[in-house]
C-alpha cells in the first residue's frame, strides 16, 4: 500500500514538474521560429531548384552559352544568387535559435522556473537590439519577396505565351530573353510559336516545375516577412516585459532598503533604551 502511495506521488511529481516545464516554454517566439524556418527552408530549398531549372532552359532552349571569360553573364550572376541563398539559410538558421533563447529569458513564465533574476542594462540593450535587427531583417525580406516576384512574373508571361500559341492560330508569339536583360541586345536568342524548341519548352517538365518552384520560393520569402512580423510583435511585448520588471526591480530595490533602514533604527533605539534602563 506504502509503495502504491510512494509510486503514486512520484508520478505527481512528475506530472507537475513537467506541466511546470511546458509553462516555461514561449510558445509565440517557437510559432514564429517554426514559421521562419519553414518559410527559409521553402526559398532557399525551392529557390536553389528553380535558378537550375532556369540554366537548363536557357541552355537547352534558348541556346545561351556560359561566357568563356570571367564576364557578369546571366550564368554568373545565378551562382551568386545561390551563394547567397546557402548564406540565408545558415544565417537564419542561427538567428532562429538566438531570438528563442532571447524568448526563454525575457518570458515572464522563467521567474517560475527559476526564481527572481535581475534585470541588467545589458540585458535591455540586448532585447532592443534584436526588436532593432528584426526590424531590419523584415525589411530585407520584403525585398527579397518583391525580388521573388519578378521571375514569377517572367515564367507567368512565357506560360502564357505557350497557352496562347496553340489557342490563336497563326499568330507570331516570341520569346526573347533580351527584353529581361537575360542576355546581351546583339545576342539574337529568340524562340518563336511553330518553332521545335518552342513547342518542347511549352511541353517540357522543366518549364512547368521552374514555374511553380518560383511560386513556392515567393511564398515561402512571405512566410518569412509574417514571421519576421510576428517576431517583432514578440520582442516588443518582451521589451515592455523587460522595462516593467525593470521598474518593478527598482522599487523592490528600494523598499528593501527603506525597511533595512527602519529596522537598523529600530534596533538603534532598542539598544539604547536597553542600556539607559541597566
Amino acid at each position: 500500500m506504502e509503495e502504491d502511495m510512494d509510486e503514486g506521488q512520484t508520478q505527481k511529481g512528475c506530472l507537475e514538474c513537467c506541466i511546470k516545464c511546458l509553462g516555461g516554454i514561449p510558445y509565440p517566439s517557437l510559432i514564429a521560429t517554426i514559421l521562419l524556418y519553414a518559410g527559409v527552408a521553402l526559398f532557399c530549398g525551392c529557390g536553389h531548384e528553380a535558378l537550375s531549372g532556369t540554366v537548363t532552359i536557357l541552355q537547352n532552349y534558348f541556346e545561351v552559352v556560359r561566357s568563356p571569360v570571367d564576364a557578369l553573364d546571366v550564368f554568373t550572376m545565378i551562382d551568386i544568387i545561390k551563394y547567397v541563398i546557402y548564406g540565408i539559410a545558415s544565417a537564419f538558421f542561427v538567428y532562429g535559435i538566438l531570438l528563442m533563447v532571447e524568448g526563454f529569458f525575457t518570458s515572464g513564465a522563467i521567474k517560475d522556473l527559476y526564481g527572481d533574476f535581475k534585470i541588467t542594462t545589458c540585458g535591455r540593450c540586448v532585447s532592443a537590439w534584436f526588436i532593432m535587427l528584426t526590424y531590419i531583417f523584415m525589411l530585407a525580406w520584403l525585398g527579397v519577396t518583391a525580388f521573388t516576384s519578378l521571375p514569377v512574373f517572367i515564367y507567368f508571361n512565357i506560360w502564357n505565351i505557350c497557352q496562347n500559341a496553340t489557342v490563336l492560330e497563326g499568330a507570331t508569339l516570341c520569346l526573347d530573353p533580351r527584353q529581361y536583360g537575360i542576355v546581351p541586345i546583339n545576342e539574337a536568342k529568340t524562340v518563336c510559336a511553330g518553332s521545335e524548341k518552342f513547342y518542347k519548352m511549352c511541353e517540357s517538365n522543366e518549364l512547368d516545375m521552374t514555374f511553380h518552384l518560383f511560386i513556392c520560393a515567393l511564398a515561402g520569402a512571405g512566410a518569412a516577412v509574417i514571421a519576421m512580423i510576428h517576431y517583432l510583435m514578440v520582442l516588443s511585448a518582451n521589451w515592455a516585459y523587460v522595462k516593467d520588471a525593470c521598474r518593478m526591480q527598482k522599487y523592490e530595490d528600494i523598499k528593501s532598503k527603506e525597511e533595512q533602514e527602519l529596522h537598523d533604527i529600530h534596533s538603534t533605539r532598542s539598544k539604547e533604551r536597553l542600556n539607559a534602563y541597566t
